[in-house]
């Protein structure tokens, strides 16, 4: 099943179809990642708390 590569929580097979690029297995950052953030090809800190 995939997984969250920040913090190894579980998404769904759909989740990961969509938000893992190419070649990749797992995401970067997942829902459950309220502290990271996507930004192009990078994972960063997030800015501003998501609410």
């Amino acid at each position: 099943m995939p997984e969250c590569q920040n913090c190894e929580s579980f998404v769904t097979p759909a989740y990961a179809r969509v938000f893992t690029p190419d070649g990749m297995e797992n995401p970067r950052v997942c829902p459950s990642c309220e502290d990271m953030v996507r930004d192009g090809a990078n994972v960063r800190p997030a800015r501003s708390t998501r609410s």
